[in-house]
């Protein structure tokens, strides 16, 4: 387990959207895709985008029932907005070299010159590495034969600074005439500031392996977002579309109703940027993941925006929340408000009893898939939390995907229970304060800095169920996902 805390820094000014930006109607545009149907990723091809909108509204109602549902967030611009473009790649039927996504469903390539919701430089560089691979006798890869070396190319490209991030995946980590290669790439792209191999040699649907070699730059790009500079890896989560990302976040902290004085845990915290954006508002924010590298980005982006009340945790969330909440109460931190951003498959029951074990007055709930989200709100109303609002942000336009936040608020009572020995249970999972001295504990790890009562608070650490996985340790199959 790890932590570091740092300090607080000037607030950012954040901005409501009481009045929404203009939408343009991209119908025509939008329908010059010629392997839509094929591809699969944006399901609303040849829609308006007005009514992409309303639609993304009617299904976020019909999933989240007798909560007040706003009109969607859009972009004003919503083409080529995705920050992360993954290629696979491989060989047609007459040998040639061939780059795009895999066909809904299956793992045959659709070949992708040019996509209308991709960032078009990564398109750009993509086609320049496919051009690239006969001169340099660089054989793709065969998942039927495990023959051949380049499985993948991911491009990273942050908004903000320009930065550039290309990724090489390959099945070993010998790249013939590297040097050659990337200096002629760079030739080619100058404006690309970090090249990276990643060795993924396993007979998997995974696009990324665990090794890293950086062959050239810093290994990683930094972007900015909400006022704070941020290093993404090539491992990193980090929202694909970085202008509603900050509508996003900012919806988020005006639903936290943040006065300078609480204590906030930001859950599945990833790299940290809801919690580091919450950190200018809080009196404390303690962030928790369970993907290593994940909190490694996380606590040198603390650094470099010179957050000094924030603190991450290397731990399941929802066995963190319950731990701390079963300290005793002289060493128990106090829980205003916890952001959850869980990923696509939803929360469970034994991290949401972990939530309303701790009874913090509030919870914002950050979710992308509007099913899993109804029914987790279901299993709040019944432990006695209350969705008071839903706001929609069209995070991936054209797509049947859509972004929601929630404000769940406390009500009179707390989902709690009494059992007949006196122990307090928590409805439906059967989670005990039993108080008992003999329980096992956590190892602390080494604690780098922080208050003693973090420090003490680890010390006290009790195993116990989750939360299950982090964003960060999502499986990566080759299709899209937004």
């Amino acid at each position: 387990m790890a932590t570091e805390t740092y300090g607080k820094k000037q607030r950012n000014h954040i901005t409501t959207h009481a009045s929404k930006p203009p939408v343009k109607d991209h119908k025509k545009s939008a329908d010059l895709c010629p392997v839509a149907k094929k591809c699969g990723g944006c399901q609303l091809q040849g829609v308006s985008y007005e009514k992409q909108l309303e639609k993304k509204r009617k299904l976020v109602k019909e999933c989240v029932g007798d909560v007040r549902v706003l009109s969607p967030i859009g972009m004003e611009d919503p083409l080529h907005y995705r920050n992360k473009v993954h290629a696979a790649f491989g060989r047609d039927r007459k040998g040639n070299v061939i780059s795009g996504v895999y066909e809904s469903g299956s793992h045959r390539i659709v070949p992708v010159e040019h996509c209308m919701i991709e960032d078009e430089r990564a398109d750009a560089i993509i086609a320049t590495i496919r051009s690239m691979l006969k001169s340099f006798k660089i054989k793709t890869y065969d998942e039927d034969s495990g023959y051949g070396l380049l499985r993948h190319v991911m491009v990273r490209t942050a908004h903000a600074t320009g930065e550039i991030l290309v990724v090489l995946v390959l099945a070993s980590p010998i790249l013939p005439a590297k040097n050659h290669f990337v200096k002629a790439l760079r030739d080619a792209h100058p404006q690309i500031t970090s090249i990276v191999l990643n060795v993924n040699d396993r007979n998997t649907s995974m696009v990324l392996g665990e090794r890293n070699i950086v062959l050239y730059g810093k290994g990683y790009i930094e972007d900015e977002l909400c006022g704070n500079r941020y290093r993404i890896s090539p491992n990193s989560f980090y929202q694909v579309n970085a202008l509603q990302t900050k509508v996003l976040y900012e919806k988020a902290i005006e639903y936290a109703k943040l006065t300078g004085q609480e204590t906030v845990i930001d859950a599945y915290c990833g790299i940290g940027t809801i919690g580091m954006t919450a950190a200018a508002y809080a009196k404390q924010v303690i962030g928790v993941e369970l993907n290593p590298s994940a909190v490694k980005d996380a606590i040198a982006n603390a650094k470099r925006n010179a957050c000094k009340n924030i603190s991450f945790y290397q731990d399941d969330a929802g066995a963190y929340m319950r731990n701390l909440a079963l300290l005793p109460k002289e060493e128990r931190v106090h829980v205003d408000v916890v952001f959850m951003d869980p990923p696509r498959s939803g929360s469970t029951e034994t991290f949401i009893d972990s939530v309303v074990l701790l009874a913090p007055k509030r919870v914002v709930y950050i979710s992308c898939d509007p099913h899993t989200l109804g029914r987790d709100l279901d299993y709040f109303r019944k432990n006695g939390y209350r969705p008071v609002e839903c706001q929609p942000v069209d995070m991936f336009p054209f797509t049947d995907d859509v972004e929601n936040v929630v404000l769940l608020e406390k009500t009179g009572t707390d989902g709690m229970r009494r059992g007949s020995n006196g122990t307090k249970t928590v409805t439906r999972t059967k989670i005990e304060r039993t108080g008992k001295k003999n329980e096992p504990k956590r190892k602390s790890g080494d604690v780098k800095s922080g208050d003693r009562g973090y420090q003490k608070e680890l010390r006290k650490t009790r195993t116990a169920p989750g939360s299950g996985r982090s964003k960060a340790s999502k499986s990566q199959s080759g299709k899209r996902s937004h």
